[in-house]
C-alpha cells in the first residue's frame, strides 16, 4: 500500500487531532472520524504515521476508558492499518494527577516495507530499532523513549485544572533525525477578555508556553535535530481587529450586570437596515449572522487576522494554509460544515516545523503534487476540531547536515 514506485523519499503523513468529542459522544462520531482518517492514510501511502491527540478521553477520561480501548484497538488492528507491523502508541492516561496529567496521546505506525527507522532512548541517549507493537500509558514520565511536560499552573492560573502540555519523541529515518512534538497550548476563556487588548492576553499566555517548548527542544541536553510541532495551539484570530472589521458599520451596545456592573454582553447593529444584530459576543458566545465568511475561499481574507505565528517567525515555518478554520465545528453528528456560535471560528490546530525540518520535505520536479496541508472530514462531522495534516516525502539523507546523524543514528 505505502509509496508510489516512481516517486522518492519515503512518504510520512503527520496528524494533529482534538479528539475530545469522539469520546463524549463515540456512538455518533467516532466511525464516521476513523473512517475519514482511514481515507487520507489510503490516498497519502504513508511508510511513516504519526498521529498527535490532544483531549484523548474527552472531558472525563474516567468515564470514557471503554471507549478509549476501543479506539486504540481499532486503529492498533484494524483492517485499513493492517500493513502497519510496528507501532508505539503513548496514551497519558494518569487523570487522577493534577500535576502531570496532559491528556495527550502520541501514536506512530509504521508501514512493514520501510526497514530503515530507529528511535531515540532520552535516557541511554541512543537510537533503538522498533519492533512489534507497544502501547504506553499512566506514568509516561518514567518512559525513556519520550519527554513529557505539562506547563505550570501559573502559565494559566485562572483555569484551576489546566491539561496543557507537551509530549517529544525523537526518530530516525533514512538517516534523517528528527523530532515529533504533540502540543496543546492554552485557550481562550473569555470572548470578552480576547476583544479587549490586540494582541489578546491569552495570546501572550500561549506565546509563553511555545516559546517555553521551543527552548526545551534545542537545549544543551541532546543534540539538535529538526523539528514538527504540530497539535491543537489554540491560535485564535486578533479578536479586536475581527470584530472592527466584520461590524465595519455598525454601533455597539454593552450590556452590565445589574449587581456588579461588569460588561456580559455587547451587541453590534447594523446602523441603517432597521439595525440588524449583526454579532453578539459573551463570554462563551460568538454569534455572526453570517457565518459563510469564515468558509468563503476557505476563509482566506481572515487570514491576515492570524497573527500568533509571526512572532515566531525565525524559528517555525509553516505551508500556506488553504483550508477553513478548523475550530469550532458543530458537535451534531449531522452537521459536517457547521460552526458553533461559542467562539470566533479559527486555524487552532497546525503543523509547523523548524527552519531545517522545512529542508527534509521533498519537493518533487515532477508535476505530481507530493506535499500538502490540508483537513480532514470536510463535510462530515468530526467533533468540534477538524483534524489537520502534512503529508510529503522525506528526501533521503537531507537530515545530515543539521545532526551528525552518522553518529547519533547508530542503532542499539
Amino acid at each position: 500500500m505505502a509509496g508510489k514506485a516512481a516517486a522518492p523519499g519515503t512518504a510520512v503523513l503527520l496528524v494533529t487531532a482534538n479528539v475530545g468529542s469522539l469520546f463524549d459522544d463515540p456512538e455518533n462520531l467516532q466511525k464516521n472520524w476513523l473512517q475519514e482518517f482511514y481515507q487520507v492514510v489510503h490516498t497519502h501511502r504513508p511508510h511513516f504515521l504519526a498521529l498527535h491527540c490532544q483531549e484523548f478521553g474527552g472531558k472525563n477520561y474516567e468515564a470514557s476508558m471503554s471507549h478509549v480501548d476501543k479506539f486504540v484497538r481499532e486503529l492498533l488492528s484494524g483492517d485499513a492499518m493492517k500493513e502497519y507491523s510496528r507501532a508505539r502508541v503513548y496514551l497519558d492516561e494518569n487523570y487522577e494527577s493534577q500535576e502531570h496529567f496532559t491528556a495527550l496521546g502520541s501514536f506512530y505506525f509504521l508501514h512493514e516495507s520501510l526497514k530503515n527507522i530507529s528511535q531515540f532512548d532520552f535516557k541511554a541517549k541512543k537510537y533503538k530499532k522498533v519492533t512489534g507493537k507497544e502501547i504506553y500509558s499512566d506514568t509516561l514520565e518514567s518512559t525513556p523513549m519520550l519527554e513529557k511536560e505539562k506547563f505550570p499552573q501559573d502559565y494559566f492560573p485562572e483555569c484551576k485544572w489546566s491539561r496543557k502540555g507537551f509530549i517529544r519523541t525523537r526518530w530516525c529515518l533514512a538517516d534523517c533525525a528528527f523530532d515529533l512534538v504533540n502540543i496543546h497550548l492554552f485557550h481562550d476563556a473569555s470572548n470578552l477578555v480576547a476583544w479587549e487588548t490586540s494582541p489578546s492576553v491569552y495570546s501572550g499566555i500561549r506565546h509563553k508556553a511555545l516559546g517555553y517548548v521551543l527552548d526545551r527542544i534545542i537545549d544543551q541536553r541532546f543534540e539538535k535535530a529538526s523539528y514538527f510541532v504540530f497539535g491543537d495551539f489554540n491560535f485564535r484570530l486578533d479578536s479586536k481587529s475581527v470584530v472592527e472589521t466584520l461590524c465595519t458599520k455598525a454601533t455597539m451596545q454593552t450590556v452590565r450586570a445589574a449587581d456588579t456592573n461588569e460588561v456580559v454582553k455587547l451587541i453590534f447593529r447594523e446602523s441603517d437596515n432597521d439595525r440588524k444584530v449583526m454579532l453578539q459576543l459573551e463570554k462563551k458566545l460568538f454569534d455572526y449572522f453570517n457565518q459563510e465568511v469564515f468558509r468563503d475561499d476557505n476563509g482566506t481574507a481572515l487570514l491576515e487576522f492570524d497573527k500568533e505565528l509571526s512572532v515566531f517567525k525565525d524559528r517555525l515555518y509553516e505551508l500556506d494554509i488553504s483550508f477553513p478554520p478548523s475550530y469550532p465545528y458543530s458537535e451534531d453528528s449531522s452537521q459536517g460544515r457547521q460552526y458553533m456560535n461559542t467562539r470566533c471560528p479559527a486555524w487552532c490546530d497546525r503543523v509547523l516545523m523548524s527552519p531545517s525540518a522545512k529542508e527534509l520535505i521533498l519537493r518533487s520536479e515532477s508535476e505530481e503534487k507530493v506535499v500538502t496541508y490540508d483537513h480532514i472530514g470536510p463535510s462530515v462531522c468530526m467533533g468540534d476540531h477538524k483534524p489537520v495534516f502534512l503529508a510529503f516525502r522525506m528526501a533521503p539523507g537531507a537530515g545530515k547536515p543539521h545532526a551528525r546523524v552518522p553518529k547519533c543514528c547508530v542503532v542499539q
